[in-house]
């Protein structure tokens, strides 16, 4: 169910602040089932759902099988383990992970790196599609499969049948994937991961959890013996532990036989280690922890207060306590945010919830961006306002918005539910599987929320703040940031002073401010649709309003509740001086901060409660952009909003102070970290120094923003809708959409105004630049090539640089990964545009280690000649054609792809009928079209090198023993 994505947001926030990675809590996500005829007892647990097929084979394997039809053609095939690094003896610290990197160094069936090809030749893209990762308790094999050849389909069971129970082990593979995962510790190493070194053992209060982070210990990675990695495969790899899912286009029927005969082989072990969960100590004291980097970026506090078990019995009774903790949690954390909006906020961001640490472990938290200010201001007012909540509780006004937006986001998943696709579905069996989470499916949840929401008291709610909220419990108060920054440090005894006085303010109830019901109180007169015509090809129709807008029409039934809507035309930031440029920037974000019409921001969250759309304007480059998105009947709302963003500009000094305030102070925190320096160097190199590249903002250029002058500037592009082509695509009807149309396009103003781009001349340097940047104290470097040029633009020539630049996306973790163990990830991006002039753009961003910087740039190079002089192997090019193919589609049934498709024919003045034809373009293209394309834009004469090197030399640098980098390690992304 999609309170997912509410818990995991405010979860999130709290690891982001503190820069640290916790296990996050994990709530259902939407599931197709006949809607039951009545709800069961509370205390009943809940049986999983007819959607989905559970069951178990006599050797105690899991297996969850669910035919879905989104996207057609492909599986969702996952192999689940309930192991993960807590499980680590003392001599396999790093192990598990490492475990996981071996399913893809030979098998049973798959010689070493025939597993990678033979799935990038059925259009598996590595890292994209296929790929695992390693947590706490858990290792999870991601492997999704086109199922328009029976081959390919058994062929992916039988690969899950050898990650399961058929690992190669060989000790030469071993040693050789040492220095990839050595890589993939080094590209995680710097202040976030000094700093977990120090915050996990308190975080976890002493728990085995804090030295056991999946990424490990570097002397065990570099030194264990071949048997004790077989070992940890061979106790912990056995089918009691695991699960099998096979959710997508495939009979049920047939997955079961291939589960059985794929899976019904496996043993498990005669002596069996027993499989704990580490416990994790309950914390009766009180604690202050303050830990500093100079290269943090930013500073943050967090109040967590005592772990206690989570106790999940998987009934109603169970799935109703977690609606009351959302409703609890988004009223909760509203009042933050409104915090957050004060001309002088006294944090930039902060959340509470009741959130897992583990599976099986839970804690209440308060979390906070610190700003300028520093730890004081954050602290007293999360702590009061929590204190606040739990001593009067909430307002019915409160409630009934809660309660209006959990019911519609449960809305917009049952009317989806038969277009939700397969990798959804999977998620929620996962942490079924893992968590215990209930699966009673969408159709039975949307009934349990439809029944049980309405009947939850104010009385209720506020019993729940009373009764989850500490009171005056032990707890451990951390703040973290770095030892530069301009704000005061806090001492721990600070710390804990400043919590103790909040706790003990004078606390008045809160006022709830009355609002309207309504956006727009009065619309406009409607205008008329003066011009129709219908292109039946592509399913379109085309309108032209009275005051010259025109508008595009799609309707589609890709989905039940989205519709999406675009437009764009030339104008955008260039237009305006160089003086002006951070006004440009910054005018759509200054005003969208101060509201619109009549309310703030959040006002018009509140007023809108219960509705799904939302509506943004900006300047680019080069264009005027909108966007927006609703659900099927929130379309008038979204037009609304569209509306008032072109009639008028509410001006509030206020939240401009609250938005400048936190810009700079962001801007001070990103300085501190190395990458920062580095992307603008890059940007300074390629474009000269110009004012108008693309580097990162510094806080003394806020000095250049001025409130007025940005409006100034708002108003001069979005005064007017001339020139707009307004494109809708989605789950709406023409006839009824058109009197909207009329009402609220139609109406906009359209005064004259300029419609044209400016070339202001931002061309990047010629001929081969080359620079370092030192910063940094970890032994880890960055290699950024920039190839740039004049270039013709035309779709197909898109296509054949697109090749280009995957073909040699499979080289690089061939080469410079698989073979010579340089990198762990990076890879190569590019663009062809024709605004402001016909040019091209691919870089390069390789990370390794301060030793390899010279051989890493050698060996891409010997592949940029090789494609030159020889032209890709056919095999690496049927793969790419393969996987587009298989994007392209999924991609014909997904309204984004059509808006971004119809938007592009407009700005970029391509035929829109080529939409169709995008498969006889794949299979026109040519080997010899690739080596071409190698030679036109790989120029050897002209392109940008920059490294990024620690601040000391090698030798200099002291490498850490342990490591870490947060709470779960990707294998193959």
């Amino acid at each position: 169910m999609p309170t997912v994505l509410i818990r995991a947001a405010l979860t999130a926030l709290t690891a982001l602040t503190l820069g640290t990675t916790l296990l996050a809590s994990a709530l259902p996500a939407p599931a197709m089932a006949a809607v039951p005829a009545a709800s069961p007892q509370l205390d009943t647990p809940l049986p999983p759902g007819p959607q989905v097929k559970v069951g178990k084979l006599p050797n105690g394997l899991t297996y969850y099988i669910q035919k879905n039809p989104k996207p057609a053609q492909k599986l969702e095939l996952r192999l689940v383990v309930k192991a993960g690094s807590i499980l680590e003896d003392e001599d396999q610290q790093g192990l598990a992970h490492f475990t996981e990197h071996m399913a893809f160094n030979g098998s049973t069936n798959f010689r070493k790196h025939e597993l990678v090809s033979w799935l990038q030749s059925i259009g598996v893209k590595f890292g994209a599609d296929l790929n695992a990762y390693t947590s706490f308790d858990e290792t999870v094999y991601i492997l999704p499969i086109p199922t328009d050849r029976k081959e390919d389909i058994e062929k992916g069971f039988l690969v899950l049948q050898d990650w399961a129970g058929g690992l190669s082990m060989v000790d030469a593979d071993i040693d050789k994937e040492r220095d990839i995962i050595l890589e993939e510790l080094r590209l995680g190493k710097g202040a976030g991961d000094r700093m977990n070194k120090v915050l996990m053992p308190k975080i976890f209060n002493g728990s085995r959890y804090a030295q056991r982070l999946p990424i490990g210990q570097e002397a065990i990675i570099r030194n264990f013996k071949p048997d004790a990695l077989r070992r940890f495969y061979r106790d912990w790899y056995r089918p009691d532990l695991m699960a099998v899912m096979a959710v997508g286009d495939i009979d049920p029927v047939v997955a079961e036989r291939l589960i059985k005969q794929h899976f019904g082989g496996l043993r498990n072990p005669a002596h069996e280690r027993v499989r704990d969960y580490a416990p994790i100590p309950p914390r009766q004291d009180t604690d202050a922890l303050v830990v500093l980097d100079r290269e943090a970026g930013g500073n943050a506090v967090l109040i967590r207060y005592p772990v206690t078990p989570v106790i999940e019995k998987g009934t109603l009774r169970d799935y109703r306590n977690q609606l009351v903790d959302i409703l609890f949690s988004n009223m909760l954390n509203a009042r933050l945010q409104e915090l957050s909006q004060l001309p002088n906020p006294p944090f930039m961001g902060a959340a509470s919830t009741l959130g897992k640490l583990t599976p099986r472990y839970k804690a209440y938290s308060a979390s906070a961006t610190v700003g300028a200010a520093g730890a004081e201001p954050a602290i007293e007012a999360m702590v009061i306002e929590n204190e606040r909540a739990r001593r009067f509780g909430f307002s019915a006004a409160e409630l009934d918005r809660a309660k209006k937006n959990l019911l519609r986001i449960y809305e917009r998943a049952w009317n989806e539910r038969e277009k939700t696709d397969s990798g959804v579905y999977v998620a929620e069996y996962t942490r079924n599987f893992l968590q215990g989470e209930s699966i009673p499916g969408i159709a039975a949840e949307y009934r349990y929320v439809t029944e049980l929401v309405p009947g939850m008291t104010l009385q209720e709610m506020n019993a729940y703040a009373r009764s989850t909220i500490p009171a005056n419990s032990g707890k451990l108060v951390i703040y973290t940031g770095s030892d530069k920054a301009d704000a005061p440090t806090p001492t721990g005894a600070q710390l804990l002073a400043y919590a103790d006085a909040a706790r003990k303010a004078e606390i008045a109830p809160r006022e709830e401010k009355a609002l309207g019901t309504k956006l727009v109180t009065q619309p406009p007169a409607p205008g008329a649709i003066v011009e129709e015509s219908v292109d039946p090809k592509l399913g379109l129709t085309r309108l032209t309003l009275s005051n010259g807008v025109k508008v595009i029409l799609k309707p589609t039934d890709f989905r039940n509740d989205q519709v999406l809507m675009s437009a764009t035309r030339y104008g955008g930031q260039a237009l305006f001086d160089d003086k002006d440029i951070f006004n440009a920037r910054y005018a759509n974000s200054i005003v969208a901060t101060m509201g619109l019409g009549a309310y703030s921001p959040l006002e018009v969250q509140k007023v809108l409660a219960g509705k799904a759309a939302s509506v943004n304007v900006g300047l680019s480059g080069y264009n005027d952009v909108v966007s927006g998105a609703s659900g099927a009947t929130d379309i008038e709302t979204m037009f609304q909003m569209l509306w008032l963003k072109f009639t008028g500009v509410r001006r509030d000094e206020d939240l401009y102070t609250s938005f400048i305030g936190k810009q700079v102070e962001a801007a001070r925190n990103r300085l501190t970290e190395p990458g920062e320096l580095f992307g603008d160097t890059i940007a300074a190199t390629l474009f000269n120094n110009s004012p108008r590249a693309p580097r990162a903002v510094r806080p003394e250029d806020f000095k250049q923003v001025s409130l007025d002058r940005s409006i100034a500037i708002y108003r001069e592009r979005f005064s007017s809708a001339r020139g707009l082509t307004f494109i809708l695509v989605g789950s709406f009807d023409v006839k009824a959409i058109k009197p909207l149309i009329q009402t609220w396009l139609a109406s906009l103003p359209t005064p004259e105004l300029p419609i044209a781009f400016r070339d202001v001349g931002v061309r990047p340097v010629l001929g081969v630049v080359k620079k370092e940047v030192r910063r940094g104290t970890e032994a880890k470097s960055t290699v950024s090539l920039t190839f740039t040029g004049k270039a013709d633009y035309s779709e197909v020539e898109q296509v054949r640089m697109q090749a280009l630049i995957e073909v040699m996306n499979i080289r690089i973790i061939d080469i410079l990964r698989e073979k010579m163990t340089l990198i762990y990830g990076g890879g190569m991006s590019g663009t062809l545009a024709r605004i402001p002039y016909p040019h091209y753009a691919i870089g390069v961003s390789l990370p390794t280690g301060p030793d390899n910087v010279d051989k890493v740039i050698a060996a891409l190079f010997e592949e940029i000649d090789r494609i030159k002089a020889h032209g890709p192997e056919q095999a690496d090019l049927d793969k790419v054609k393969r996987n587009w193919l298989q994007g392209y589609q999924k991609s014909m049934r997904e309204n984004g792809y059509w808006l971004g498709r119809l938007q592009a024919t407009l700005t970029d003045g391509v035929d829109p009928a080529s939409i169709l034809t995008f498969e006889q373009e794949i299979a026109k293209l040519t080997a010899d079209d690739v080596q071409v394309a190698a030679g036109r834009y790989f120029n050897s004469g002209n392109y940008v090198q920059v490294v990024l090197n620690p601040e000391k030399a090698v030798a200099d640098v002291a490498e850490d023993a342990p490591a870490a980098a947060g709470g779960k390690a990707g294998g193959r992304d």
